[in-house]
């Protein structure tokens, strides 16, 4: 004979003795979504604000606070989390400047959800998982989230220079490239818009079929030239100040973007992309700088299956891509070092073949090492200095 347990009268109310209320923000342009839980509650309420309004977010906190310590005769302070995005970190500073305040950023990519093909997404869904993955956070479960180190305004800004300079040279390129493809619809093939006679070459142009280039066309070349030579001078200009930047010395001892100038094969380029993208943060270990940068290994284990999916990739792009190329450079400028053997012997015993795979594996070593030059003064076995 099948029993029906006893059900009890009510459901007991959420127990958050954290001693917090825990807020969750899912922001966009227009609108900015408050989710919140409250002690003695075991409802999570929801709010809008309209989104960049500070001071309604302030006031939204101010009733939160309110209606929490009329139901429980405490004044509680606010827990805060949001997702790392577009609005960057500015909302994070403003909300820490209250004592009463605790702001977290969380990487959106790192909280599980659910594994079925179509799962359900809303913002309010996305707001009440923010709760649960906060306290979870609070409570001291491990590796429920990651959260983002918020860098200070002036480590902010110095990536400013690095991304600008990348954002020019891949405009100049799409212009380089017009120009080229224009010139070759009419038979031209050996222009070079980057040369410093590009505007003398251009009058002496000659069709393929031996006319001279007409009106039009001659004409929107001339502004694809004049719109490509404002970028060359942005780009000087940026350059300027990025070396300008590397040589600053720091209570007389050079900056961790100078150190790596002395090495043979880091240029300025490389030298402050490296720094201003990931070398200047902290790391308790190797394996951290690598998650960081994307080049962690990510197995995939499950019974008898063992076997690995290649890197992650879910660090910082700047900083793997600028790694990956410094590692083909590694190889010519530094062919005695023990990294580069390290990656012939390898390739040698593969019989010539994953090279790719190899050169990875390469730029974490290097990455590695590289962080031990820069914060312990570890020197590179076998590297020219």
């Amino acid at each position: 004979m099948l029993m029906t347990a006893d059900q009890p009268e009510a459901h007991a109310a959420i127990r958050v003795d954290l001693g917090a209320i825990f807020v969750s923000l899912e922001l966009s342009k227009s609108t900015w979504l408050v989710t919140s839980l409250s002690p003695g509650s075991e409802k999570m309420s929801r709010h809008t604000v309209v989104g960049g309004d500070i001071a309604g977010l302030f006031a939204c906190f101010a009733e939160l606070r309110k209606k929490a310590q009329a139901r429980e005769s405490k004044l509680y302070p606010l827990v805060v989390i949001q997702e790392s995005g577009l609005d960057g970190f500015w909302i994070a500073r403003v909300l820490d400047r209250e004592d009463w305040i605790e702001s977290h950023i969380v990487d959106a990519a790192s909280i599980a959800v659910s594994r079925r093909r179509r799962r359900a997404k809303t913002d309010r869904i996305d707001g009440e998982t923010l709760i649960r993955t906060l306290m979870a956070y609070r409570r001291g479960e491990p590796r429920v989230c990651s959260m983002v180190r918020i860098p200070t305004p002036e480590e902010e800004d110095r990536r400013r220079i690095g991304r600008e300079r990348k954002a020019l040279v891949a405009e100049r390129v799409l212009h380089v490239n017009r120009i080229k493809g224009l010139l070759f619809s009419q038979g031209i093939r050996d222009y070079e818009p980057l040369r410093r006679d590009r505007r003398a070459r251009l009058e002496a142009l000659r069709t393929g079929d031996g006319r001279a280039l007409s009106s039009h066309i001659k004409a929107q070349i001339c502004r694809e030239l004049d719109r490509l030579e404002l970028l060359l001078e942005q780009i000087k200009t940026v350059e300027a100040e990025r070396d300008a930047l590397l040589t600053r010395q720091t209570a007389g001892t050079p900056a961790p973007a100078a150190m790596l100038l002395g090495i043979k094969g880091i240029g300025p380029e490389f030298a402050a992309i490296l720094h201003s993208e990931g070398l200047f943060r902290h790391f308790d270990n190797r394996r951290q700088i690598a998650a960081y940068a994307g080049l962690a290994p990510s197995p995939w284990q499950s019974g008898s299956i063992n076997r690995e999916q290649g890197v992650s990739k879910a660090g910082n792009p700047r900083l793997r891509s600028t790694m990956v190329q410094l590692a083909w450079l590694w190889l010519r400028n530094q062919p005695d070092s023990t990294l580069t053997r390290w990656f012939q012997k390898r390739v040698t015993r593969n019989g010539g073949r994953l090279k790719k795979a190899m050169i990875v594996a390469l730029a974490r070593k290097l990455l590695v090492a590289l962080w031990k030059y820069v914060t312990a003064g570890v020197v590179i076995e076998g590297a020219v200095m």
